[in-house]
């Protein structure tokens, strides 16, 4: 039949067909498959037999109960890794930032303008991104030096005013105690040209 259905394909570089590609994994997926795959190896490499060699004379005795002694120690070793496993994923919210990544790099995909790269020199690399913020701390320190300058003269001022706010009151005190002195000497000697008279 001509109408047959064909899946659909595309062409890589070299030209052979290739089929289309299938939405990557997420990596909570990838996450879990590792997982899975480790105690698949673990449970491989401690097989029964490794397992029945080690204790070699009670699996003679009881082959029967050295398999089930095995199958319980391996089931409960899967269980307990899994549970710590799970247990790790909701400590460190494990899910959420793997699903984060993910929708980070779907975004990313999306992104067309071009992304800064190292250049391979680092002394290149940190000269392009020190020297312009050292530039602009250089930039707020000289504000923030000029307006400590400004605030200093207008300190020394209210000094000077201050000071010579001072020195007017010391004039007018030295004034009045001049002006008071006089007064005290006029009442004296009032005194004793009222007193000298009666004596006589």
């Amino acid at each position: 039949m001509e109408d047959e259905a064909v899946p659909s394909t595309s062409r890589d570089a070299a030209g052979s067909e290739q089929p289309e590609a299938e939405e990557v994994p997420g990596r909570l997926l990838i996450f879990n498959t590792l997982v899975d795959k480790f105690l698949e190896g673990l449970v491989e490499t401690g097989s029964y037999e490794r397992f029945a060699r080690c204790y070699k004379k009670f699996y003679k005795l009881q082959p029967e109960l050295t398999r089930g002694i095995y199958d319980q120690f391996v089931a409960q070793l899967h269980s307990s890794i899994k549970a710590e496993v799970q247990e790790i994923k909701e400590e460190g919210n494990l899910e959420a930032l793997l699903d984060s990544l993910d929708r980070m790099e779907k975004d990313s995909a999306a992104m067309t303008d071009l992304q800064w790269r190292p250049s391979g020199v680092p002394e290149e690399d940190v000269r392009d991104h020190l020297v312009p913020y050292l530039l602009q701390q250089r930039e707020y320190l000289r504000k923030l030096v000029a307006e400590r300058e400004r605030e200093n003269a207008k300190l020394a001022r209210s000094v000077l005013a201050g000071r010579k706010k001072i020195e007017e009151m010391q004039q007018e005190i030295q004034r009045r105690q001049q002006v008071w002195q006089k007064l005290s000497k006029s009442q004296r000697d009032l005194i004793l040209s009222i007193q000298g008279p009666e004596k006589a």
